[in-house]
């Protein structure tokens, strides 16, 4: 199988995921002792009222009918009317969202980085390396919402280096909302120090469990490889050890902690709400909780469906490089 059939196999199973999370989100609307209805027109409306806006919104049709009027506003990008601010909620996400990616990909990366170096120190033994290993392994056994509270006292309350919360003093969004990336479009020097500042702690708190668990993955394949004959066969050669893992040992390990990194991207997704509540981050984890108490469904689902949407799309592109990686995923 070629490396395009396989991704089109990946991505007719990924629609096929996302439209049963369709299903199972629309079920749950109709089970929940919430009333839309009510929600919309607030608690003091009279019965009339209540039932004149179940029968705008549709609530009264047939169950299959409303599933499909809910499927085919998936496909053409409605998403409903949020109850809490009377906003379309792709109008909603469109503003909410970019600070959340701003947030997860700084923290992803910066994963990859401690992850990297985790392996590394490993598997190549540097010195003082399990140290940093150590260090790395307490801080990802405590909760998100602990580290980000000691983080917030060391170093805004004692040490006064890093801000505790928000996203900086930046007004205008620029063309992609996210602070960094626009101010530094915008050629902002200060701004664009002053968005990094803020995104240190919050990236840091969401990037230290991944990094953790696509470090082991990875630290365990490089030394598995690091023990075939050809890796033996490149140092006697005389080449030096950092150009054998780089040249022959990197590319056959990266397979298993690729998995590990698709999946870690999604599991940062759905862990940015916490990190996102505790540093007042302008996101969709802020927007969902404030969507819950009210019992906004179509701001809920919204949220849901697109952090699995994100989640499914991130494994599918990790599959992807798996193939580009290993030929030989691709023909299996």
């Amino acid at each position: 199988m070629t490396v395009l059939g396989f991704l089109s196999r990946r991505l007719s199973a990924a629609v096929l995921i996302l439209l049963i999370l369709s299903l199972v989100i629309f079920l749950l609307q109709h089970v929940s002792p919430g009333d839309p209805a009510r929600a919309y027109v607030g608690a003091n409306a009279s019965p009339e009222t209540v039932a004149a806006q179940r029968q705008a919104l549709g609530l009264d049709d047939p169950l299959p009918t409303q599933f499909f009027r809910f499927l085919g506003g998936l496909f053409t990008g409605d998403l409903g009317r949020s109850l809490r601010t009377r906003q379309p909620v792709t109008a909603d996400l469109a503003t909410y969202l970019p600070a959340t990616v701003e947030l997860v990909v700084t923290a992803f990366l910066l994963a990859l980085v401690l992850a990297a170096l985790y392996a590394l120190s490993g598997a190549l033994r540097w010195r003082g390396g399990s140290v940093g290993r150590g260090v790395l392994l307490l801080l990802a056994t405590a909760p998100p919402f602990l580290l980000a509270l000691v983080g917030i006292i060391v170093f805004f309350g004692q040490l006064g280096w890093l801000p505790n919360r928000g996203v900086g003093d930046f007004q205008d969004p620029g063309p992609f909302g996210m602070q960094a990336l626009d101010t530094l479009l915008h050629g902002q020097t200060d701004a664009y120090l002053d968005a990094l500042r803020h995104l240190v702690l919050p990236a840091t708190v969401l990037a230290i469990a991944p990094a953790v668990a696509i470090g082991r993955v990875l630290r365990s394949s490089l030394q598995s490889v690091l023990d075939v004959d050809y890796v033996r066969t490149a140092r006697a050669k005389g080449l030096r050890e950092s150009r054998v893992v780089l040249t022959h040992v990197l590319r056959n390990a990266i397979g298993p902690a690729l998995s590990m990194g698709g999946l870690q991207l999604g599991v940062m997704f759905a862990g940015v709400v916490v990190v996102e509540q505790v540093f007042s981050w302008p996101g969709i984890g802020n927007y969902l909780a404030a969507s819950i108490p009210v019992a906004d469904f179509p701001a809920i689902a919204g949220v849901t469906l697109v952090l699995g949407a994100i989640y499914v799309l991130s494994n599918v592109a990790v599959d992807l490089l798996q193939a580009v990686a290993d030929p030989r995923i691709a023909a299996e």
